[in-house]
């Protein structure tokens, strides 16, 4: 197998890109409380469901990056 490096530069982005998922989870956690009326000791309470959501988007925009980056790879080569 081939070794690769991980920079720092990209662990930042990805530290980055993490903590904006996380951003987002709780941003559409307090619209909840919000919409519905709850308490707001919600917000502490229900962080592991918001912990759970921050992994999914990370997933999910991870996923999208690598779509893309495969897609212009394509594009590249077939020039």
């Amino acid at each position: 197998m081939k070794d690769t490096i991980i920079t720092a530069r990209q662990k930042k982005i990805e530290l980055i890109t993490l903590l904006m998922c996380f951003v987002v989870a709780n941003l559409c956690n307090l619209y909840a409380i919000i919409e519905y009326g709850t308490p707001f000791s919600e917000l502490i309470t229900s962080i592991f469901y918001v912990l759970i959501f921050t992994v999914v988007l990370y997933v999910v925009w991870t996923a999208v990056r690598l779509l893309f980056y495969r897609i212009k790879s394509i594009f590249i080569q077939n020039k």
